[in-house]
């Protein structure tokens, strides 16, 4: 009998390392909210969440321990080839550069305005350019949140 060998996504094992670096970073952080371990003190939950998130990552690697990456990958080049094609497609990357435009766009111009131009360019470019019920659907959308924080809620929003 012949054991069947579990693969791995390319880039896996590295995520997996990175987790757990971010674990730590996140340990290191929650311990310096109150700069010790008490029960009650402000960064006891962060600190379990962090621990939580650490034992995670461990869990991972654990689990990763035995598992291979695909034969037909050859190269630690050629795994993050084949990982920048399987994760960077190419309305993840615009979807992410949007709205890192429409973080920086908040500080300049209100919320509403941006938030009004953001979704309508994505509604615009994730329904192929339907632009008239785009532009309805996000000023519906723009109206209910003004309702619901502004005169609901009572929320000021930047």
């Amino acid at each position: 009998m012949s054991k069947k060998i579990e693969r791995v996504q390319a880039g896996e094992k590295v995520f997996d390392w990175l987790l757990l670096l971010l674990s730590i970073g996140v340990l290191i952080e929650a311990y310096r909210i109150d700069g010790g371990l008490r029960l009650n003190s402000a960064g006891s939950f962060p600190v379990g969440l962090a621990l939580v998130m650490l034992v995670s990552s461990l869990a991972l690697i654990v689990s990763h321990r035995y598992k291979r990456r695909d034969e037909s990958i050859k190269s630690a080049l050629q795994e993050c080839q084949v990982f920048l094609s399987d994760h960077f497609r190419s309305h993840i990357v615009v979807f992410s550069i949007a709205a890192i435009i429409y973080l920086a766009a908040i500080v300049w111009a209100s919320f509403y305005i941006s938030t009004f131009i953001f979704l309508a360019a994505m509604f615009i470019y994730f329904r192929q350019g339907r632009v008239v019920s785009s532009l309805i659907i996000t000023t519906v959308a723009i109206a209910v949140i003004y309702v619901l924080f502004t005169v609901v809620f009572r929320v000021y929003l930047p």
